[in-house]
């Protein structure tokens, strides 16, 4: 089966946990405070495969996390950093946030990488904390939570050439008569259930990828037939072939073209300004030199139009030649979404947000729930200095504009705290 998109879950490693500890050695003079820091928990990345066709692996397993980071041990051993998680997708997948909608990633070379869930840092041992004003800290940071979300996969073919037109136009005939591909053909609508792709040789130097698109009806913008589906596999490609039937009623080729156009306009407008060449199939038919002399005073020279018979094979050279020449001239296309372009982040300080939901206070900030989630709360130490933390930044303040009370409960991230007024 062919498999265009997949929902997964990835989670990061934690890291992992430091630890307090004193070393007191007979031959070890000021051996003091020796926790070691515990280890970066792994990440899960995603690796761009051109051996790869489909996301059928995630068809079958949609959780992934990887593993968490050593605890770091006395004698001021850190621990081991995990190692990354490598999630192998096909060479051309949009990579989305599936809560915002934000496009990660558009992994559309082989090997291309990126980073979908952070692993946490390891947290610090004791001995990091040493100071002129505290010689023996008795504290230590616990490991940072990794970073965890659901992903959208969505798979866009990458192609020269993609071939359209109206079910049982000769397609799917047309790219087995010209590559290696091997698509079902047969004399019924619909015949081609999903994209397939081939390898057009020209010659010793040139060569390019087609990609037979299942047919388009009217209204596939709107979900009918399989166009809907497969739309978005035309995307990348740089020149449409828009094949015709010519052994049907000239009006009625002519109506066909401007369906299937029409269909490209609402799905995306730069579709239907994508370079098109005409495939004016099937003159293996008596009287298809009318129909052509009548399509060609209808289009005019922006779309050349080439007689071809995919059957046996008539007129194909020309319209290979033609379509060779053209994409030595033609740019890659450009990304139809704006939010796959390349952009540089700015990372500026996030604002503190209170929400009230009932008697509790709900303290939203991703620094300070890191900082609460790292922090050992049962140690009197570690929570003092959360504490100080806390008031530094601003959060007792922010409780108070919003209306908290001696015993609300306050909520930071997994956390809940009872809220006192200090005496």
């Amino acid at each position: 089966m062919f498999y265009d998109e997949a929902k997964i879950y990835v989670r990061g490693g934690d890291g992992g946990n430091g630890v307090v500890a004193f070393r007191r050695e007979k031959y070890v003079p000021r051996g003091g405070p020796s926790g070691g820091d515990g280890g970066r928990g792994g990440s899960v990345i995603l690796e761009a495969d051109a051996s790869l066709r489909t996301l059928v692996d995630f068809r079958y397993r949609s959780h992934y996390r990887a593993e968490r980071g050593q605890h770091g041990q006395g004698k001021n051993k850190h621990g081991r950093s995990a190692p990354d998680l490598v999630l192998r997708v096909p060479v051309g997948v949009v990579v989305r946030d599936a809560a915002t909608g934000q496009v990660l990633a558009d992994l559309v070379e082989h090997g291309q990488r990126v980073v979908v869930a952070a692993g946490g840092r390891g947290g610090r041992g004791n001995a990091r904390f040493v100071s002129p004003t505290d010689r023996a800290p008795t504290f230590a940071e616990k490991g940072e939570p990794g970073e965890e979300r659901w992903l959208l996969l969505e798979l866009k073919l990458l192609a020269d050439v993609g071939l359209i037109g109206m079910p049982n136009a000769g397609k799917s005939t047309l790219l087995s008569s010209i590559s290696a591909a091997r698509p079902k053909i047969a004399d019924y609508p619909f015949t081609t259930l999903t994209p397939v792709l081939g390898v057009v040789r020209v010659n010793e130097e040139s060569s390019f990828v087609v990609a037979d698109i299942p047919g388009l009806i009217e209204g596939a913008h709107q979900g009918a037939g399989l166009g809907l589906k497969f739309l978005r596999h035309i995307e990348r490609t740089r020149v449409l072939v828009h094949v015709l039937d010519v052994s049907l009623p000239a009006e009625e080729v002519l109506d066909n073209w401007r369906t299937v156009n029409k269909e490209l306009e609402h799905y995306n407008p730069q579709l239907a300004r994508r370079p098109q060449v005409i495939a004016a199939n099937k003159t293996d038919i008596t009287g298809w030199e009318t129909k052509v002399t009548y399509l060609k005073e209808h289009l005019g020279d922006a779309y050349p139009v080439f007689p071809i018979a995919a059957a046996t094979g008539a007129g194909l050279e020309p319209l290979l030649y033609h379509l060779a020449a053209m994409l030595e001239k033609l740019p890659p296309p450009e990304p139809l979404m704006e939010a796959e372009e390349e952009k540089v982040t700015t990372f500026t300080p996030e604002e503190i947000t209170i929400t009230r939901e009932g008697s509790a206070f709900l303290v939203k900030n991703r620094e300070i729930e890191r900082r609460v989630a790292m922090t050992y709360l049962d140690n009197d130490e570690a929570v003092r200095r959360l504490q100080v933390y806390l008031r530094q930044k601003g959060v007792e303040e922010a409780l108070r504009r919003a209306g908290v009370f001696p015993g609300a409960t306050v909520r930071i991230g997994k956390y809940e705290f009872e809220y006192r007024e200090e005496e």
